[in-house]
């Protein structure tokens, strides 16, 4: 295999993809070659505009994991971070006070900001950033794409008894950073999603990859939402690549995040086999072939296998990389050509 294409999104996908690019180059991976070339599609769902500037969470995630920039205690923005910005904002009393742009953190987000309103496209502009983070690396053999260049906006819908509805919509950003994911979500609601076209370049790299894999990310608001794109859902579904998951859920919560709260909001039952079922079966209608589980979930194999998935279990959990680089390499081995 020559061309990997990975839907990501923001912590659990950039970590995983740490090991899978890890295991390429140490040559571990079954039937993967060692110069294979690995295209990213990143979920743009989270993203938003505060204090002018348009901020692309998973998108940056993604790029200073893999560009060694990452705060490893965090999992988000910039190592060696000074919020003396942040401070003088919330000196002058502007709102949102509970969401931090750290100072170095700002500056990839005001060469954005800078570039869009100059009219380049984000999928233009998230290139010329991968220049410092990625290319001194990787060089060709890594692409981060965004799902799409248009305005997409991840809402969640909370209860609130002063409304009159009952209910009221925040931001993804709010409900994850100021509210900590604490209250139910009742709903997801993904703004301008159905009007999104692809970035260019992300039906090509489904189309033509050799496996496409679905990392541990989150199955609503992160790889759900790219798979929502119009056209995306229908390539995965579509290419001559195997196709292969692997389950964020572990032992029947989330490792990290709120991939528990968001199923729970689209009524899909917390756990390894729901999740794989949920996505589906290419074989009915859905866009997997195979879903790796945790050693854990080994007794979910059967309910998937039944689903008309390939699964097998093995551990699950990212705690270096060779343990990230022995589960790409055992979801590989699971959709492999002598599966």
């Amino acid at each position: 295999m020559k061309k990997l294409t990975v839907l990501s999104g923001g912590m659990g996908g950039a970590r995983f993809l740490q090991g899978l690019l890890h295991g390429i180059r140490a040559g571990i991976l079954p039937g993967v070659a060692d110069d294979a070339e690995v295209t990213v599609v990143a979920n743009t769902g989270d993203d938003w505009w505060v204090h002018g500037l348009k901020v692309c969470p998973d998108l940056d995630t993604v790029m200073y994991t893999l560009g060694d920039g990452i705060d490893l205690e965090r999992g988000w923005g910039r190592r060696e971070e000074t919020w003396s910005a942040k401070a003088e904002l919330e000196a002058y009393g502007v709102e949102p006070t509970w969401f931090g742009l750290g100072d170095r953190d700002i500056a990839t987000h005001l060469v954005r900001t800078q570039l869009v309103e100059a009219g380049y496209p984000l999928s233009a502009v998230t290139q010329a950033l991968c220049r410092r983070w990625l290319s001194p690396t990787y060089g060709e053999a890594l692409r981060l794409l965004p799902m799409t260049d248009d305005r997409v906006e991840t809402h969640v819908a909370i209860a609130d008894p002063e409304a009159p509805s009952g209910q009221r919509v925040v931001h993804f950003q709010e409900y994850w950073v100021r509210l900590h994911a604490r209250v139910p979500a009742e709903a997801v609601v993904f703004v301008g999603l159905e009007q999104a076209s692809p970035a260019p370049g992300v039906l090509d790299a489904i189309a033509d990859a050799d496996l496409v894999v679905l990392p541990p990310s989150n199955p609503v608001v992160s790889v759900g939402t790219i798979l929502g794109v119009p056209g995306v859902r229908d390539a995965v579904r579509t290419t001559t690549a195997k196709v292969v998951g692997l389950s964020p859920i572990v032992g029947g919560t989330h490792v990290r995040g709120m991939a528990a709260q968001m199923l729970t909001s689209v009524g899909v039952e917390v756990s390894a086999a729901a999740v794989g079922l949920h996505y589906g079966s290419r074989t009915r209608g859905g866009v997997l072939d195979g879903w790796l589980v945790d050693e854990r979930d080994a007794d979910q194999v059967g309910r998937l296998e039944d689903g008309g998935l390939r699964a097998a279990a093995a551990p699950l959990m990212m705690t270096d990389h060779d343990t990230t680089a022995a589960m790409a390499a055992a979801a590989i081995a699971l959709v492999g050509e002598d599966a």
